[in-house]
């Protein structure tokens, strides 16, 4: 794991191919992060992640986002359909312990589909404040309107994915909610003031700041670095996310062969790591911009290892938990709220 690279892959599709193997094992990122276009089904999916954990020659990372709602890259019948957390949002308004529980419910059930898959990351929880006439690429996908109310959402996913067994993702640091344009098409630029964003944009992630993992925004925040994203802004984060936020956790960026970013896959990849990502995040499988960041990025060593390093050791065993029980909870919680799809 010494000559481990400061990146995460994504790969083609369901089975690793030659090409593929070669490449984790001699490009070595730190971790791979899976997509729909990976996962048939639950046995095929357990044989892929350790066919990557093969190829790597450690118990590496294996991520995902499954959020529940719009974004969720296991549906059925591989996995249950979870709400849009928008939804928990909706219960609280109406009875606050309730929105709370469904909240722990649904995230503690949805570590338990991927722990028993070997999945161990969850890009998850999103604690983006979204405004009004903001983009609706956060939309559902957010607790609340609210940073306190967002705030708490957040820390009852996280401890869920910690319990069981799955280490949760903060994302998109330091706030994705006031963009007015989708970052997998376009830059959003986002000119609230410093004193705005601190009051409602940050607030999230700065109580949060214990998370394991942190997901950068590709967003431009005038009020700080007019001209650059803070995936790519030394000057966002230094000043925001490790000062201002405190967060001095393990920081990735957000999947770089998005639009918001210019250039070419390997100067996206220099970029982010200068700016200070611990690791960068490429996510569409093809092989040739996977040797692009591969070449870019360096070694991962010095503090951004050591914040790895301890990001993997916040996985832990799952605790105790009855599968059956909870979901039979969860269902009733959320029949005033949400119509389960095809049910």
């Amino acid at each position: 794991m010494s000559q481990t690279r400061a990146f995460i892959t994504g790969i083609a599709g369901p089975v690793l191919t030659v090409d593929e193997v070669t490449f984790l094992r001699e490009a070595a990122p730190w971790g791979v992060i899976l997509f729909q276009r990976n996962c048939v089904d639950r046995d095929q999916i357990r044989g892929l992640v350790e066919d990557v954990r093969g190829a790597l020659g450690w118990n590496a990372p294996v991520l995902i986002d499954q959020e529940g709602g719009r974004v969720q890259r296991l549906k059925p019948p591989i996995c249950p359909a979870y709400p849009p957390v928008r939804v928990y949002g909706d219960l609280y308004a109406r009875d606050r312990s309730a929105g709370l529980e469904a909240c722990r419910l649904g995230t503690r059930l949805i570590a338990c589909d991927l722990h028993g898959l070997g999945i161990d990351v969850d890009c998850l929880p999103l604690v983006d404040v979204p405004v009004e006439g903001a983009h609706d690429i956060i939309g559902d996908r957010a607790y609340a309107t609210r940073p306190d109310v967002v705030s708490r959402f957040g820390g009852a996913a996280i401890e869920a994915l910690l319990a069981g067994g799955v280490l949760p993702g903060i994302k998109h640091i330091p706030g994705h909610g006031r963009a007015r344009a989708d970052s997998h098409l376009a830059l959003p630029v986002v000119e609230a003031s410093w004193d705005d964003l601190v009051s409602s944009d940050f607030m999230p992630f700065g109580a949060l700041n214990d998370c394991p993992l942190a997901m950068t925004a590709h967003v431009v925040y005038t009020a700080i670095d007019a001209d650059r994203p803070a995936t790519t802004s030394r000057d966002v984060i230094e000043r925001v996310i490790r000062h201002a936020i405190g967060y001095d956790g393990c920081l990735m960026s957000d999947d770089l062969s998005m639009r918001a970013l210019s250039g070419g896959l390997g100067d996206r990849a220099v970029a982010a790591i200068a700016a200070g990502c611990d690791l960068a995040l490429h996510c569409n499988g093809h092989l040739d911009e996977m040797d692009a960041v591969a070449e870019a990025v360096p070694v991962l060593s010095g503090p951004a290892l050591a914040r790895a390093d301890r990001a993997l050791a916040a996985r832990r065993t799952p605790e105790e938990f009855d599968v059956a029980q909870a979901r039979a909870r969860l269902a009733t919680l959320l029949e005033p709220v949400w119509a389960r799809p095809g049910g």
